[in-house]
């Protein structure tokens, strides 16, 4: 993936970076370098990857270090979105002691966070190559991370789903029991407050939804075909015949991937891509410059 689409600027990293150095120096700031440190040493650290994976982050790493000493230098050697093999230098940072160290572990942790979940992207995307069918994550991210996390799928050459509530009416089963399931009024009454470029998605469990949806005049611009079987996934393609996005949630696993893009669904949403992902091991390597 090109590096320009995966940007996000610093102004987004910032906070999460800030709130989590507070977090970790609370009000006495690292008693332990504090105690340790005589003068003022250069430390120079390299970010060694532990395991095979696909890299996301290092922008965030960066400011965990030079947010604390703006002499700090960081210094990447790959490139977000990049495979990395276990035993690849990653970046190197140096600068005082305090801020190498007391940067440390807030760096590696949203590192090899992010890391993981662009890895985990990686292999559902790898298993349905060719296919043509889009891996798209949810809004099942951790608070205060949406914008990061998001940004790792796309590292991992996944696309993002809605960021926030007010990018698009998606009308869940709990949005229909405000009409008491009645989908046509429901998708009516969505339609009269989308604006011209707002879309709607409809949830829809069984095919007999999907049928009364198909017959509305206000039909939406996607169909999110919740826990359906292949069988059922198929059927609902074939129903849906082309005009609508036909996008394939629950029960996904890398796995079933490949079998289930061979219904014809456009999209397969996973939220475990960002809620359940395990962390790439990523080690920072220390040593006096």
């Amino acid at each position: 993936m090109a590096l320009e689409t995966l940007f996000l600027p610093d102004l987004l990293w910032e906070p999460v970076i800030s709130n989590a150095l507070r977090e970790d120096f609370g009000t006495g700031g690292d008693v332990t370098t504090q105690a340790l440190m005589q003068g003022q040493p250069t430390l120079r650290a390299s970010f060694v990857a532990r395991q095979d994976g696909r890299l996301a982050g290092l922008p965030g790493a960066r400011l965990a270090f030079t947010l604390l000493d703006g002499r700090t230098r960081f210094t990447p050697f790959r490139q977000e979105g990049d495979r990395i093999t276990r035993g690849d230098v990653l970046a190197e940072v140096e600068g005082p002691a305090s801020a190498v160290l007391g940067g440390e572990r807030v760096a590696l942790n949203l590192l090899s966070h992010l890391s993981g979940i662009a890895t985990t992207t990686g292999q559902i995307v790898d298993a349905v190559e060719g296919t043509g069918v889009s891996i798209c994550c949810t809004r099942k991210t951790l608070p205060g991370l949406r914008a990061l996390q998001k940004y790792a799928v796309r590292a991992g050459g996944g696309s993002n789903h809605r960021h926030r509530l007010d990018d698009a009416i998606m009308l869940k089963d709990n949005h229909l029991a405000l009409f008491g399931s009645n989908i046509p009024a429901a998708l009516a009454a969505a339609r009269q407050r989308a604006g011209h470029l707002m879309k709607i998605e409809l949830e829809v469990d069984s095919l007999a939804q999907l049928a009364e949806a198909l017959e509305c005049p206000d039909g939406p611009d996607a169909y999110l075909l919740d826990n359906m079987t292949p069988a059922m996934l198929r059927e609902a393609v074939n129903m849906i015949e082309g005009r609508a996005i036909a996008e394939a949630s629950g029960g996904i696993t890398p796995d079933t991937a490949r079998s289930i893009t061979e219904s014809g669904v456009d999209i397969l949403s996973l939220g475990w891509l960002t809620h359940s992902v395990k962390a790439l091991d990523i080690g920072l390597d220390i040593r006096t410059a």
